[in-house]
């Protein structure tokens, strides 16, 4: 039998306090190992660390030199995503979440500022990036429950967007399975590899 580490928080998507002990808490984490199994590995989602940011920027940079994914076009340095990292902390609306299923960080999600302008405070733009090897294994269901079931008890939150190059079918039906919804296309927004990209923005409601 798998087993979840207890506090592993998509119970925070119940909204009952101490959902780990609760009966929705637990229907949750049941389902999610009925359908996503993870071969006998134990599945940790936490907090990110300054530990781990040399692994996130692996991650990341594949997703920059391989893919349209991201519009970045060169590969960051250690300095300039730390940048990035201190942006988050372990409380508020901007959060920082790895997976763990086996051996070493496997994905992380994120929620950051959608906008630069103070009425946008209540709105957040989430992302999610995978190590190639984990993609289709359940895993960046397993980072958004935890990501978004935190944002539910943020009271700041209203709004999750994410924008999504296309195409992207995978990333699109995470999405939607996680309740957004397709708000705008941005035709031919993004250059790189020598072409136009589109980017679709998916809205959910905190």
């Amino acid at each position: 039998m798998r087993v979840l580490p207890r506090a592993f928080p998509l119970c925070a998507l119940s909204r009952f306090p101490g959902c780990p002990a609760s009966t929705r808490g637990r229907a949750l984490l049941d389902r999610f190992t009925r359908r996503f199994p993870t071969g006998g590995r134990v599945l940790q989602v936490r907090v990110a660390s300054a530990d781990d940011l040399p692994r996130l920027l692996e991650i990341y940079n594949h997703y920059v030199t391989h893919t349209h994914v991201t519009f970045d076009t060169e590969p960051l340095s250690l300095p300039e995503r730390r940048v990035w990292f201190d942006a988050f902390a372990k409380e508020g609306p901007y959060r920082l979440f790895v997976v763990e299923a086996g051996a070493g960080v496997s994905g992380y999600a994120s929620s950051r500022e959608f906008r630069n302008k103070p009425a946008y405070i209540r709105s957040v733009e989430t992302s999610i990036y995978l190590a190639p090897e984990a993609a289709g294994s359940g895993l960046g269901s397993a980072l958004y429950s935890q990501l978004l079931g935190t944002l539910a008890e943020e009271e700041t939150v209203h709004r999750a967007y994410g924008g999504i190059a296309l195409p992207n079918d995978a990333s699109i039906a995470l999405h939607r399975r996680f309740g957004f919804k397709p708000v705008a296309t941005f035709s031919e927004v993004g250059f790189k590899f020598g072409r136009y990209w589109d980017v679709a923005w998916f809205e959910r409601a905190v």
